[in-house]
């Protein structure tokens, strides 16, 4: 006969969040390179944030909630005249940063964008320097800002390298949500209990369905859903410094914990702990591992899987331009991952349906020799028919060699290829790029033209001697570290 009762004796909390709270409190981050590259992170994200602000699908999410708010102290969300609560401003930075599909990302067994966190630094961090500084104290410096850029970065990333949510049906956001609540609750000055307690109640929250990002239903929630996953966490920090006990067993509880309730769909590639359960693995330490290796997207606002199919694209755009209506077939070389996010046949239904079909944006720079934001709306698109008429030749085959690269430690490369086929018997060269630019072995490539996207995002929304002042700031490491947090978003705003 069975026990008609639970055993109530509550746990200390899972070990997953008692290790993501002691990173968040104790590590001491000395990897100069990370530090350098969170500059260039926060240049570029704070960048791709500004462009998005040409687009009115982005812009009519923004602003307060009830339409002439006056929030004290409140944060500025980049590149407009809004100031808000941090929950909002949270929202708002995390929409425009991730709207064109531009800024940073991380791929291992589940992909994400750790730059996306930067809606709940910066919101926390602008509110607060601007409170110490009305009450008499010393502001918030950028050196914070970057600490926990990196930081959420490596949470992020770590839980991503192992853990595939995307096998599950949920979305990567929910990493965002819980790197972004660990460093906005130690910004806030939590003690471990209570960002222990923040920790749990972003896992207990249920997760987003990873159905808005894949055919049929690949819609433009994927471009707000990280603002959404950073308001959530600014606001479960507060909770949490309210006094608000944690959920301890929160991933581990039986029957109702994350692990058996959101985590246990059987799949025979999501790995086991060695005693067959599944559960998140963590397989190295929490550090700046990630900031050191982050990919920056430089010359594509693209899905990153398809960031060297587009580049290989554009270098056979020369030999293909005017025979277009000549080619019989187009193969893509590519790797699992790629095949299985976003490789789509069929009519695509908008701009968001677009910047996620690796046909689309291979087709694009074949026939114009680029590929921008502006190539995937629908004007664009209705004007352009042979677009879609180069989709439906192309096949996808996988390399098995990429798939195995793509995940190799010590070489994480987003491999494809491209050949074109004409009708007469000819063929292009099969070119391929294993690596694309903004990988870190091309930094030395890469950063000078991520400085160049920079200043051309800078210059879409500010005047010249505006952007001349910011980039005065952000060239510098020391004398960014150094700059108050509320006047560095002083010059973002109009």
């Amino acid at each position: 006969m069975s026990a008609q009762f639970d055993i109530n004796e509550r746990p200390d909390y899972d070990e997953v969040l008692q290790k993501i709270a002691d990173y968040v409190l104790g590590y001491r981050i000395d990897s100069e390179e990370a530090w350098n590259t969170a500059r260039y992170c926060l240049m570029d994200t704070l960048g791709c944030g500004l462009l998005a602000l040409r687009f009115p699908e982005c812009t009519k999410h923004l602003g307060p909630i009830v339409e002439g708010t006056t929030v004290p102290h409140g944060a500025r969300v980049p590149g407009t005249s809004f100031r808000l609560d941090p929950v909002k401003a949270a929202w708002d930075i995390g929409c425009i940063v991730r709207w064109l599909d531009y800024n940073d990302t991380w791929l291992a067994a589940e992909w994400g964008h750790p730059s996306d966190n930067l809606g709940a630094i910066l919101a926390v961090a602008d509110h607060l320097s601007q409170k110490r500084v009305a009450e008499g104290k010393d502001p918030l410096t950028m050196r914070t800002v970057l600490e926990a850029m990196i930081m959420a970065h490596e949470i992020q990333g770590v839980l991503a390298l192992e853990n595939s949510f995307n096998r599950v049906g949920l979305d990567h956001v929910v990493l965002v949500k819980v790197a972004s609540t660990a460093v906005a609750a130690k910004m806030m000055g939590a003690n471990r209990q209570q960002l222990l307690s923040a920790l749990s109640h972003a896992w207990v929250d249920g997760q987003s369905l990873r159905t808005y990002r894949h055919a049929p239903n690949a819609g433009s929630r994927k471009s707000w859903a990280a603002g959404d996953a950073t308001s959530r966490a600014v606001r479960l920090a507060d909770i949490a410094m309210r006094g608000e006990m944690g959920i301890p067993g929160v991933l581990t509880a039986p029957q109702w914990g994350f692990y058996d309730v959101l985590f246990s769909k059987t799949n025979k590639d999501q790995k086991l702990k060695p005693e067959g359960k599944r559960e998140l693995l963590i397989p190295q330490g929490f550090g700046s591992y990630v900031m050191e290796n982050i990919l920056f997207k430089i010359s594509f606002p693209a899905e990153f899987h398809a960031q060297t199919a587009a580049e290989a694209a554009v270098r056979l755009h020369p030999e293909v331009q005017e025979r277009l209506d000549e080619i019989d077939r187009i193969i893509i070389t590519t790797h699992e991952s790629a095949i299985r996010i976003i490789s789509k046949v069929g009519k695509l239904a908008n701009a968001a349906d677009r910047d996620h079909c690796l046909q689309y944006m291979t087709a694009v720079p074949l026939i114009f020799g680029t590929l921008t934001a502006e190539h995937y709306e629908d004007s664009f698109h209705e004007a352009h028919p042979i677009i879609d008429t180069l989709r439906d030749k192309m096949e996808i085959v996988e390399d098995e060699r990429y798939t195995r690269e793509y995940l190799e430690e010590d070489k994480r490369s987003i491999a494809n290829a491209v050949q074109v086929f004409f009708r007469d018997g000819s063929s292009t060269d099969k070119v391929a790029v294993e690596y694309p630019v903004g990988h870190r072995r091309r930094r030395k490539e890469g950063m000078p033209l991520l400085l160049d996207k920079f200043r051309y995002n800078l210059a879409t929304r500010f005047p010249a001697q505006r952007c001349d002042q910011i980039n005065a700031v952000c060239e510098d490491q020391q004398d960014l570290e150094a700059t108050a947090v509320q006047d560095f978003v002083s010059l973002f705003t109009i």
